[in-house]
């Protein structure tokens, strides 16, 4: 999904090495773009340091000391995770082509932490009894003169490139709504937990403590269409997929945003969407 919050402090630090996976599929492309997982660790501190200029420079994240001084939004994460990239053939073939991100965690990558990203805000324990094969999705950014429709179409195919060829059966991350301000949000939020809220089955709740009411005003006061309008292009892309949206918003300080935690089964996607991207997956 989008930005993401911080680290738990008591995560576990593990010794890993910034690499990158073989998850790789064949490079997509639309016209000058390209998109594919990144290759080397150049490419993936390229993913971090276009990270760190949209969610701290642009966004108004507050970066501590050592993130400030690596201008690098990085975390033990990107050691296990799969970077999708965006590049722009324009500029170049390797780390200088870097225009878009995703960051994608399978399961097993997060055995080795020990946890996924989104446990920091919510309950996963519907999500981790699910017993096909997970996929967690954030850190996602796009450079500013990259953001079309273009660009964010190359995106969803290459997720679901990614999710045919590992054959992923459902995905989560926590999406962000800019901003902290509960009642500009309010439209939003009650529009999802209306409309969206996960069955009791795949429903993540907000931590104690952490947990904010999206409920916030009655469906009567609604106007659905301005409600879905104001939500982010990233998360109206999740819900023509089938998304839900799990219990409860988590107000993210570090990064200016308010989270909601979305669910998709990857079954949910249409029959034609299948056809279209199946080719790109690959072998299993």
């Amino acid at each position: 999904m989008s930005v993401d919050g911080p680290l738990p402090e008591d995560a576990p630090l593990p010794a890993l090495q910034q690499t990158p996976t073989d998850a790789g599929f064949e490079e997509l492309r639309a016209g000058n773009l390209g998109l594919r997982v990144a290759e080397t660790a150049a490419e993936i501190d390229a993913a971090q340091a276009l990270r760190y200029q949209v969610f701290y420079e642009e966004m108004g994240a507050r970066p501590d000391a050592a993130t400030r001084d690596a201008r690098r939004d990085a975390d033990l994460y990107d050691a296990v995770a799969d970077h999708l990239l965006v590049l722009d053939h324009d500029l170049g073939q390797g780390p200088d082509a870097v225009v878009g991100t995703y960051r994608l965690i399978r399961r097993p990558a997060a055995e080795r932490i020990g946890h996924f990203y989104s446990a920091d805000e919510y309950d996963l324990a519907p999500l981790l009894a699910f017993e096909g094969q997970v996929l967690e999705l954030g850190r996602s950014c796009v450079a500013e003169a990259y953001r079309t429709r273009g660009t964010l179409q190359l995106l969803w195919r290459g997720i679901a490139a990614f999710v045919f060829r590992h054959r992923i059966d459902l995905m989560f991350g926590c999406a962000s709504l800019p901003g902290t301000d509960l009642e500009a949000l309010a439209a939003p939020l009650s529009y999802l937990h209306a409309n969206h809220l996960a069955p009791p089955a795949l429903r993540p709740r907000a931590l104690p403590g952490r947990h904010v009411p999206m409920d916030r005003l009655p469906p009567a006061a609604l106007n659905p269409r301005a409600a879905l309008a104001a939500l982010p292009p990233l998360v109206k892309g999740y819900l023509r997929l089938g998304g839900f949206v799990g219990d409860g918003a988590v107000i993210d300080q570090q990064f200016n945003t308010t989270d909601v935690c979305i669910v998709v089964k990857t079954d949910l996607i249409t029959d034609k969407y299948f056809r279209h991207y199946e080719r790109t997956a690959g072998p299993g």
